[in-house]
């Protein structure tokens, strides 16, 4: 006989979605369960964190631990040309006088598990190494929990009132559903390792992260870690990546001879661990909530690492699921159709972030080039790169349609589904 037990709410995934709202949800009194296939700690990309990140890092009570863990500090984002020429810093407290304005370059192995041991500290149940096999519904198509594995092989069921998909890219709870709807023109395909005792910025800009273009094609990340660690990794379409081997060591080794300012920092650095390749990670859920139901950071949607703003969308919609979630439970309704607010709302931070990803991609635009236009602009700009997204970007994305046609909102992610098919 399957074991069974009650939940308010069961949160699929531990990473910083899933770690977010299963603390701010235990926080408030719910009882929560948050199932996690892996064991923390474990590797993940996405190391560079937005600013604003500090207000749901603040929130969930972890900044004195961020800087008892020493990440390295964060105080601009820069821009290099293929020649080497490097843009004037973004430095975020020229913008702003506010703690938020310095950030952080983190290993995702220890900042991930910092967010699951806070989770566990505001009385969340969280189980590792016990992934969630399938979700469970009634005969109305409504979630009522989940079927997991324990670590010792062992299947259950737990159910609940709320059932909050933070799998990431596997999208437990909708995979069957074929709710993932790509952005095809963002088609990219990544490649990335880390160098070890690799060249670095005098002073505060010692922890800067760098995009460097590769002429017409792609672009680089250059991000400093702790411990003499750079990770470093390039971005750009399949055919052009893979146009004459698929050896990714290969195809970095040429790329890096193609950027002058990350040839010149790599020069004296040694790689070292293994090559990584993911691509067509540009997506979105056709439906934010079904009954029962709430889908949260890459398990909704993953945009583009260009302007990191992974683990960003990550923190802020966990918060914003927990904060939604809580109110269903509050007012005992948790159809799909709670949902709707939520969804549009974290769709319009999506939204304007996207913008500027498809600006960055036209090989006809740049901010430098829109900047000497309207100067003016540069305020609002730095706001939607470091998060500040509840701002009006009327008048910024008017002067970039001057020179980029920036994309139409996606029609798709805003409301719940109908209902969901019986499995």
């Amino acid at each position: 006989m399957i074991a069974q037990s009650h939940f308010d709410v069961i949160v699929i995934g531990g990473g910083p979605a899933g770690s977010t709202a299963a603390a701010l949800l235990a926080a408030k009194g719910h009882r929560v369960l948050l199932l996690e296939k892996e064991k923390f700690p474990r590797y993940h990309v996405g190391e560079s964190l937005m600013p604003f990140c500090w207000f749901t890092l603040e929130r969930l009570g972890v900044l004195e631990e961020m800087n008892r863990i020493a990440f390295t500090k964060k105080y601009s984002v820069q821009f290099v040309t293929p020649d080497g020429r490097q843009s004037q810093p973004f430095y975020f407290f020229e913008h702003s006088d506010h703690p938020s304005s310095t950030t952080w370059q983190v290993e995702r192995a220890d900042f991930d598990l910092m967010l699951l041991e806070n989770a566990r500290k505001k009385g969340a149940e969280v189980r590792e190494l016990t992934p969630v096999q399938r979700v469970i519904k009634d005969d109305s198509g409504r979630v009522i929990g989940v079927e997991a594995a324990g670590p010792d092989g062992k299947v259950f069921r737990a159910l609940a009132q709320m059932t909050i998909d933070c799998s990431g890219r596997e999208q437990v709870a909708t995979a069957r559903d074929g709710w993932r709807v790509k952005d095809t023109n963002l088609n990219k395909l990544a490649i990335w390792t880390y160098y070890r005792a690799a060249k670095r910025d005098p002073g505060i800009d010692e922890g800067n992260t760098t995009v460097a273009y590769v002429e017409d094609r792609g672009w680089f990340w250059y991000i400093p870690l702790r411990g003499d660690l750079v990770s470093v990794g390039i971005v750009a379409e399949k055919d052009y990546l893979f146009s004459d081997t698929k050896d990714p060591a290969e195809i970095l080794k040429r790329e890096i001879g193609r950027n002058e300012w990350i040839k010149d920092h790599l020069s004296a650095g040694e790689q070292v661990g293994q090559y990584w390749v993911t691509s067509e990670f540009s997506y979105r859920s056709k439906f934010c909530a079904g009954d029962g139901l709430l889908l949260a950071g890459d398990a909704f949607a993953f945009l583009d690492p260009v302007f990191s703003s992974g683990v960003f969308l990550a923190l802020i919609s966990g918060e914003m699921a927990a904060d939604a979630v809580d109110a269903a439970l509050v007012a005992g309704d948790t159809s799909g159709a709670q949902f709707a607010d939520y969804g549009g709302r974290l769709c319009d931070v999506i939204e304007s972030m996207r913008k500027l990803v498809y600006a960055f991609y036209d090989v006809n635009f740049s901010f430098g080039k829109m900047l000497k236009r309207h100067p003016e602009q540069r305020a609002r700009l730095t706001d939607c790169l470091i998060g500040n997204l509840a701002v009006d970007f009327t008048a910024l994305f008017s002067a970039m349609n001057e020179l980029v046609q920036t994309p139409a909102p996606l029609p798709h992610g805003r409301e719940a589904a109908p209902s969901l098919a019986t499995v």
